[in-house]
C-alpha cells in the first residue's frame, strides 16, 4: 500500500510501520468510542481486526458516530465497517461477530490471540467478562471508562485502573469493584475523565436484544448524553495507548 501510510512513516519508520500491518486488534463495541478507535487504528496501518457489535445504527447515533449518515440507519454496524475499513485499506484483514458479547463467545471470538483488545462496551457485565478473560489469558487491554453525560474532552486522560483520579464515579466504582471481586486491581490501561457527569434528564428504558444464534438479552439501561466531542477523543486515546504500547514493546 505504498503512499497511505508515508506520514505515519515520517513519525516511527517504515520498519514499525510494515509490524503494524502484521499487528491484531479486537474492537469490541463500535459505537462513538470504538468506532473512532477502530478508524484510527486502521488509518495507523493495523493490518488485521476482530471486530465485535451486536447493533445497527439509529438516528441517535448520528451525532456522535463515524458510520452514522441518514443512509446507514437500520444497516449492521458491523458491515458498514468493514466496508469503510476495506476503502481505508483493502488488505486489512477483518473478522466480524454480529453478536452481543458475553463469554460464550470466547472460543469463537478469540480463537485466534489478538496482539491488543481495544473494549468499548457500556454494559456492565460484558465490560467485566471481557476484562477478566483478558486478564486471565494475558492479553493486552484498553478499557473506556465512560465518555456519557460529559462535554469536554480536554478533561480525559489515560492511566492504569489502580491510579484512576476520581474512583467515586459511579460507572467506574461499579467497573473496578467488580474487577476487585475477580482479583484484578491493576493493569489494564483505561481511559478516563476528570469531568463530572452532566444531563438534563434521565432517559430509562428496557432493552431486548436478540442475537443470530436465537439468544435473548433484556436488561435496563440509562441512555446517557453524549457529545461529538468526548467519545471520538475518546476513541482516538484509546488508539493511541494501542500505537504506543506497540512502540514501547519492539
Amino acid at each position: 500500500m505504498d503512499g497511505i501510510y508515508s506520514r505515519n512513516e515520517i513519525i516511527w519508520g517504515k520498519e514499525f510501520q510494515a509490524l503494524l500491518g502484521e499487528k491484531h486488534v479486537a474492537v469490541f463495541g463500535l459505537g462513538g468510542v470504538g468506532g473512532f478507535a477502530l478508524e484510527a487504528l486502521a488509518r495507523a496501518g493495523v493490518g488485521k481486526f476482530t471486530i465485535v457489535d451486536f447493533d445497527r445504527v439509529s438516528k441517535s447515533n448520528i451525532n456522535r458516530q463515524i458510520i452514522a449518515l441518514q443512509s446507514t440507519i437500520g444497516k449492521s454496524k458491523t458491515e458498514l465497517f468493514k466496508e469503510r475499513l476495506a476503502e481505508i485499506n483493502p488488505k486489512i484483514k477483518i473478522t466480524a461477530f454480529e453478536n452481543f458479547y458475553d463469554n460464550r463467545l470466547d472460543r469463537d471470538i478469540f480463537s485466534q490471540k489478538p496482539d491488543f483488545v481495544v473494549d468499548a462496551i457500556d454494559t456492565l457485565r460484558s465490560k467485566i467478562e471481557l476484562l477478566v478473560y483478558c486478564k486471565k489469558h494475558n492479553i493486552r487491554v484498553v478499557t473506556s471508562m465512560g465518555a456519557g453525560n460529559r462535554k469536554n474532552p480536554t478533561l480525559l486522560y489515560i492511566c492504569d485502573i489502580k491510579d484512576i483520579e476520581n474512583k467515586k464515579d459511579v460507572f467506574v466504582k461499579n467497573v473496578l469493584y467488580r474487577l476487585k471481586q475477580n482479583g484484578i486491581d491493576t493493569g489494564i490501561k483505561a481511559v478516563v475523565s476528570r469531568e463530572k457527569p452532566h444531563s438534563l434528564e434521565k432517559i430509562q428504558n428496557t432493552e431486548r436484544i436478540e442475537t443470530p444464534d436465537g439468544e435473548v438479552y433484556e436488561f435496563n439501561k440509562i441512555s446517557p448524553g453524549s457529545t461529538p466531542f468526548v467519545p471520538a477523543v475518546a476513541g482516538y486515546y484509546m488508539a493511541y495507548t494501542v500505537i504506543e504500547e506497540f512502540l514501547n514493546n519492539l
